[in-house]
């Protein structure tokens, strides 16, 4: 019995956390870590920031997928983000969704 509740226990402590860690590499891979980081400015705004911005918009993830994929200007700044065609709709949501659980 406690070794399945401590099994239960890491299993959902596992499932809880993947998606915190699970897509830096993703965003190196595409290119993202090379204009914005997950905790400061760089030529972009930091992902925490994004995620602030977006709290509680049940649309956001859907709202960043698209902009990942085509682009977008003036929301936070003079600086264009880029479209990026080569990241797949699956990839950006994927992106998207990472970004909105930094903190």
């Amino acid at each position: 019995m406690k070794n399945n509740l401590f099994a239960w226990i890491a299993l959902t402590v596992t499932s809880v956390s993947v998606p915190a860690w699970a897509d830096p590499a993703l965003a190196t891979a595409k290119n993202c870590m090379a204009c914005h980081a997950t905790d400061k400015k760089l030529v972009g705004p930091a992902f925490k920031d994004v995620a602030t911005k977006y709290a509680g918009d049940k649309t956001a993830a859907d709202k960043l997928a698209t902009k990942i994929q085509k682009g977008g200007a003036g929301v936070w700044g003079p600086v264009p983000m880029p479209a990026n065609t080569q990241v797949s709709d699956a990839d950006a949501k994927k992106l998207a969704a990472w970004v909105l659980t930094i903190q």
